[in-house]
């Protein structure tokens, strides 16, 4: 190992019951260097940071981590840590009814004679909250952050300590562009001050913009290892062929839209924060979506997607809510989660590992789990007929999983994203609300979203989708309504629409 490397990892193999995630993979990371790892769904890019991190202990797994040219052996994330070893995991790992500064130094709290120093916890986690960007109070509770903000906590976390070589895995995932772009820049900065990062990340322009080295891997193996500013210029579709074994040439597939008549009209929503009732979150929206049509929902981190699509489905976030729902032209009342599912609402959230999901259950489970009426007899589950559906939705959504028996926390994060696209295409929605549906997933898998998605408007469903990427809204839908500061401010069609003029819209706050 020469000088200059910080980090090498030999022959690591990785086995579960029945799955070999890892297989002799090889990785060598540079002193100071931003080194991107990349692949598809299942290849084995968390396992193997996981196996770094000491998550998957020494003993679990065969091969060898070397740290400045010494083997190590590390039994768990304290050992790791040690050694400036930090990994943010793509699941967040907050406690959500602690504070910011409480979570930033969890297991490391600053103390005198024993006492928690309350004012220097809350200065420094102030201090760091500035440097990741995030204007919130470290005395706020976690939950009331969004999935975005909570990622910031994170970051602020792990340079709470004495970092040597970062571990981010997906951090821009759930961000929009503006607070991708500073985190990108947060990640320079790092690299100026002699900060290793390793970064898996399924946004290739991001990979292009900030990475070093990028290695990619494939179905549990080292494929190839790209110097990013050598001789060859090295592109988008070259990571892509190295990633799924062929070109992609088109990114979104084609699609001729097949529009009836109107399924979902919403008129004068507003909704008020759940913790201070006099704050309207969003402000007298008003939207529609035909039947086979795709609707995007563009705008900023706190412009208020989330929050309409929530208190949409069943009245699930806000308070003071007023306005009215129309289902093919009749006035619905949506006032439960349970109501709204009858009605024909479904709602995909972007906190799949809060709002998605169980992820101490099976596959099955949770596949039926929105509509379980249609695999019961007598309010019994009909466990064959269950087991049934549940392999046909794996199959259908190219799940990577030995069975439906398979625990869905155990699942990567883009295949735990299918198992909650197919329970709610299980439930057989007139309105499907799909909230950030491809984060974490790599461009081969989103392609597979697409095509669904794509299949759920050709069926005559009402299709909206709420994305942080505005070149995915570009290529799914048919309209697009942009939302800032919680009011919509504007729709486009999609032949009359470029990411210049939906950012026009979504800066806006008044509507057009």
């Amino acid at each position: 190992m020469s000088d200059d490397t910080i980090l090498e990892m030999r022959n690591i193999t990785k086995t579960f019951p029945g799955v070999k995630a890892l297989s002799n993979v090889n990785l060598r990371v540079r002193r100071g260097e931003v080194h991107a790892i990349c692949g598809e769904n299942g290849a084995g890019k968390s396992t193997l940071m996981k196996v770094l991190s000491g998550v998957y202990p020494h003993g679990s797994y065969d091969g060898q981590i070397l740290i400045d040219g010494a083997e190590v052996r590390y039994r768990g994330i304290r050992d790791s840590e040690r050694d400036g070893v930090v990994i943010i995991h793509q699941e967040l790992a907050l406690s959500p009814f602690l504070s910011i500064a409480e979570n930033i130094f969890l297991g490391n709290e600053r103390a005198r004679g024993g006492v928690i120093d309350w004012n220097a916890t809350n200065a420094q986690a102030s201090a760091l909250l500035t440097r990741v960007g995030l204007a919130e109070a470290p005395e706020t509770v976690v939950m009331h952050l969004g999935v975005g903000k909570q990622q910031l906590v994170e970051i602020a976390k792990a340079l709470s300590k004495d970092v040597r070589l970062l571990i981010l895995d997906e951090p821009t995932a759930a961000l929009n562009d503006d607070d991708s772009a500073h985190l990108l820049d947060l990640i320079r900065g790092l690299r100026t001050e002699g900060i290793t990062c390793i970064i898996i990340s399924h946004k290739l322009n991001e990979i292009e913009a900030i990475a070093d080295t990028t290695t990619v891997i494939r179905d549990g193996q080292t494929i190839e290892t790209m110097d990013m500013h050598g001789a060859e210029p090295v592109t988008e579709a070259r990571i892509i062929r190295a990633m799924v074994g062929r070109s992609l040439d088109h990114r979104f597939p084609e699609r001729t839209p097949r529009l009836g008549a109107e399924v979902l009209r919403v008129e004068d929503w507003t909704v008020h924060h759940p913790l201070d009732p006099e704050r309207a979150v969003v402000r007298g929206a008003n939207l529609d979506v035909r039947a086979g049509e795709i609707v995007g929902i563009a705008g900023l981190m706190g412009a208020g997607r989330t929050e309409l699509a929530m208190s949409l489905f069943g009245r699930s976030w806000g308070t003071r809510i007023s306005g009215r729902v129309f289902l093919h032209g009749e006035e619905v009342q949506p006032a439960t989660v349970d109501r709204a599912i009858q009605l024909g609402f479904a709602y995909a959230s972007e906190d799949r590992k809060r709002y998605g999901l169980n992820l101490i259950d099976d596959i099955k489970h949770n596949t039926t789990s929105a509509a379980l009426d249609k695999v019961s007899t007598a309010g019994v589950v009909d466990n064959p007929k269950e087991y049934v559906v549940a392999d046909g939705y794996r199959t259908k959504l190219n799940t990577r999983a030995p069975s439906v028996d398979t625990v869905v926390g155990q699942l990567s994060g883009g295949n735990q994203q299918k198992v909650v696209l197919a329970k709610w295409m299980f439930s057989e929605p007139e309105v499907l609300i799909l909230d950030e549906p491809t984060r974490g997933i790599d461009v081969g898998a989103k392609y597979e979203i697409y095509t669904h998605i794509n299949a759920l408007a050709d069926a005559g469903k009402a299709v909206v989708v709420i994305s942080s990427e505005l070149p995915e809204l570009l290529g799914i839908c048919d309209r697009i309504f942009t939302l800032s500061a919680g009011r919509i401010t504007g729709q486009l069609d999609r032949a009359d629409a470029d990411q210049e003029s939906l950012m026009a819209l979504m800066t806006q706050h008044k509507e057009r």
